[in-house]
């Protein structure tokens, strides 16, 4: 590890960068520099990017410095290197959707989100790896290649998914930040397995435009990043919105959702969420349990909805087509919608609006629900060959698609700090809308959790 440049925002994250950008201390040149040594000396193994963009990367940060030197200020994320789902168009850079099929038409341009990081300043370095067609909660990706979650340099582990190359560079200090998508979990779970933060916002918070439409109807954009105020910088940068300072904890009432959330989870996991719980109560929160809308509806909902609208967007012909060299989990997956009939895809559109309704409600009178974000560790891969295992490696997304379906926006920040060898996830699920709300919230909770640790690169 001697020759690998170190983390450039590692002490100082995005704030810290902005800050000494200006103070003439550091430039984007040489942050960039350092992020793309970083990525050249240890993505070979990781695996997180699908395509690096040096050249395009190098000349954005070049242009930066010269607007900083000659004063203009283009807002907190100037000169901020990230990185870029690759079901997002980037113009200049290739477009997989992680699959060997070229559905790049259905993506289309590069849209308003992409167009919104430039303006900000954002350096992009690249195109992270995902699930193919974003369809997958493990980060399996048999077609394009699965990325190796870092925390354990011995065992490859499954990265989560879909948002997986997306995860894995926040974690291992290859980005500033980067974004993801989250349909039903996929910028949560690689957030939970990679010990980040994850924000799925508000759906319709940001236009979807030029990214690939698993599913138009619970689609949303999000970043993965190192903290939650990272986090709140992003939102509001990017959506003007100021986010609150953090919330004292003192009045704070977080609704724990009984049964469901809790059931079934790992010992590690289990009691890392207890012992966050315990602090929490400890620091002066109110942790009162609530009944909530029944979550196990998206075992319907999600097959009705997420399948049927993947073949509406790739269409029977190019489905047909892509198939043969499809991952072949998510192909049998997306094949299911074809199953599904008009009117059962209806009746969950019908319920999904519903269940919104109906967890606003449930909300009364709680800044927010909490539980874990998933109930097991990242799994190895190889485990993932037992019929068993890949079937429980799909309840990755089990505690997350519930906020999908009812409308919410919802956050993870890390908890192994707690007692566990592996990463696990808190997840703050609040009101339709409310983003800002949950990011002042997570602020405040994730800085009364303390560090929850890095991941340890020195085998590579």
């Amino acid at each position: 590890m001697a020759s690998v440049a170190p983390d450039p925002l590692q002490d100082c994250q995005i704030t810290g960068f902005a800050r000494d950008l200006r103070a003439g201390k550091t430039t984007a040149t040489a942050v960039t520099r350092a992020f793309l040594d970083r990525i050249e000396a240890l993505d070979d193994r990781l695996g997180s990017f699908q395509h690096v963009a040096p050249e395009q990367a190098l000349a954005a940060a070049q242009a930066i410095d010269g607007l900083v030197a000659a004063g203009t200020d283009l807002g907190p994320l100037m000169g901020v290197p990230v990185a870029v789902k690759d079901i997002y168009a980037v113009e200049g850079m290739p477009l997989t959707n992680g699959s060997l099929y070229d559905a790049s038409h259905i993506t289309g341009p590069e849209g308003p989100y992409v167009r919104r990081l430039r303006s900000a300043g954002c350096v992009i370095l690249g195109k992270t790896r995902t699930v193919e067609f974003a369809l997958g909660a493990n980060g399996v990706n048999e077609a394009r290649g699965t990325p190796w979650n870092p925390w354990d340099m011995q065992v490859h582990r499954a990265p989560g998914g879909s948002s997986s190359g997306s995860g894995v560079a926040t974690a291992a200090g290859l980005c500033a930040f980067a974004i993801g998508s989250d349909t039903g979990g996929s910028v949560r779970i690689p957030a939970c397995f990679n010990g980040i933060f994850g924000h799925k916002t508000t759906i319709g918070l940001y236009p979807t435009d030029g990214v690939f439409p698993l599913s138009p109807t619970l689609d949303t954009i999000g970043p993965l990043t190192r903290s939650a105020r990272d986090a709140a910088l992003v939102h509001t940068a990017m959506t003007g919105e100021p986010v609150p300072g953090p919330r004292p904890l003192a009045g704070m009432r977080l609704g724990l959702p009984t049964g469901y959330f809790s059931e079934d989870c790992e010992p590690e996991v289990a009691a890392c969420m207890e012992a966050a719980v315990a602090s929490l109560r400890a620091a002066g929160v109110e942790i009162v349990d609530v009944d909530i809308p029944d979550p196990s509806e998206r075992e319907w909902m999600f097959p009705a909805i997420c399948p049927p609208e993947l073949l509406a967007a790739l269409g029977e012909n190019g489905f047909r087509q892509a198939r043969p060299n499809m991952d072949p989990v998510t192909g049998a997956r997306a094949e299911k919608g074809f199953e599904i009939t008009g009117v059962q895809h209806a009746a969950a559109i019908r319920r999904h609006h519903e269940l919104s309704a109906e967890a606003d409600r449930a909300m009364e009178g709680l800044d927010a629900w909490i539980g874990p974000t998933c109930q097991f560790l990242p799994m190895a891969v190889a485990d993932l060959a037992d019929p068993a295992a890949l079937a429980r490696s799909f309840l990755a997304s089990r505690n997350t698609q519930p906020s999908n379906l009812f409308r919410q926006c919802a956050v993870t920040t890390p908890i192994q700090q707690f007692g566990s060898h592996l990463p696990v996830g808190f997840q703050i699920m609040c009101r339709n809308g409310a983003d800002a709300h949950a990011l002042s919230l997570a602020m405040a909770i994730e800085a009364h959790f303390g560090p929850s640790g890095s991941p340890d690169l020195s085998m590579l």
